[in-house]
């Protein structure tokens, strides 16, 4: 009222510029918004929800981790959540089991929130995302494909097609895989792409190396690596892993890219400056954030459970890798 006051308009043309702006003129629109700043005037949510039954807040539930493809999803849900005008309530878990998950959930749930996104990578979530109250709109990032809730996430086995495909592409008769941990689905998910290229090709399919994303456990299956004359490629599956080969590469005098070819796979920021330069596979972790929120209000608006997004990931050729003479 005291806005409309101001303005000379009436209460409802004030409540058409904060929820419809584009059904205002647009000197109108302005006169309101000056009003606005002027009185430094802030909806209240509580009011709004009486009135509309949605809180305008929407819950995260993610592993408590510092790794970057985790850490950069839930930053660009966030992101997405926020430009569309809602408030974003995150729960951090130390796992995602079936009760972590409902624990999680039920303290959003706590909050009204109108919708949960579940960043659930780990094979343990599945049975934590099919025991969820029906009743709250979920969607679920990084997640299988047998839940039955909408997922959005990177087509893993796709970029792991793309770097292995490089390799073999530049004359390696084989490469070398340095895997995450067996738990992780991202992790199995790029050990399938990278088998199937080589197994379709009819090259050899060497055996898995396993780490646990940790530039430390890198360096630790690199040492063992550098010791094989044989091996020529290597492809890491993630970045952090790559950077602990590089370095037990060069300490054992074997050079790269001369000697040994090395991938990683996210492109974080600092694998552009990693020397050489590394070769990897960029994930669009924004675009998967944005359909991730598409895929909540749709669900929240009534739509069925079966939605499945593959975002397709993008090869980045580096000086790390070149053709083997």
């Amino acid at each position: 009222m005291d806005v409309a006051a101001r303005a000379g308009v009436s209460t409802m043309t004030v409540s058409r510029v904060l929820n419809a702006p584009d059904l205002v003129r647009a000197e109108t629109r302005a006169r309101v918004l000056a009003a606005v700043r002027e009185l430094d005037y802030r909806p209240n949510q509580a009011a709004r929800q009486l009135v509309t039954g949605r809180s305008g807040v929407l819950g995260v539930v993610s592993i408590d981790t510092t790794l970057y493809g985790p850490a950069t999803m839930l930053y660009c849900i966030e992101q997405a959540a926020r430009q569309a005008g809602y408030n974003v309530s995150i729960v951090s878990l130390g796992s995602l089991t079936r009760r972590s998950m409902e624990e999680g959930v039920g303290r959003l749930r706590t909050q009204s929130v109108d919708g949960v996104i579940i960043v659930a990578p780990h094979e343990s979530a599945a049975d934590g995302l099919r025991h969820l109250p029906s009743e709250m709109p979920v969607v679920a990032v990084d997640a299988g494909d047998d839940i039955p809730v909408p997922v959005a996430k990177v087509d893993q086995r796709a970029g792991a097609a793309l770097v292995t495909r490089h390799l073999l592409d530049l004359g390696h008769e084989s490469v070398l895989h340095v895997a995450g941990p067996a738990d992780w689905l991202d992790a199995n998910g790029r050990i399938d792409g990278w088998r199937d290229v080589l197994e379709s090709a009819g090259r050899p399919v060497p055996e898995v190396l396993r780490g646990d994303w940790s530039s430390r456990s890198g360096y630790e299956l690199g040492r063992r690596l550098a010791e094989d004359a044989g091996v020529t490629a290597v492809f890491a599956a993630n970045d952090q892993m790559a950077l602990g080969v590089l370095r037990a590469l060069r300490e054992a005098g074997r050079r790269v890219p001369e000697d040994v070819s090395v991938a990683g796979f996210d492109d974080i920021p600092e694998s552009a400056y990693f020397w050489p330069p590394l070769t990897t596979v960029r994930q669009d972790f924004r675009e998967v954030g944005r359909h991730a929120f598409r895929l909540l209000l749709d669900r929240m608006a009534g739509a069925g459970p079966q939605a499945r997004v593959l975002v397709q990931p993008e090869l980045v050729v580096r000086e790390s890798t070149i053709r083997r003479a």
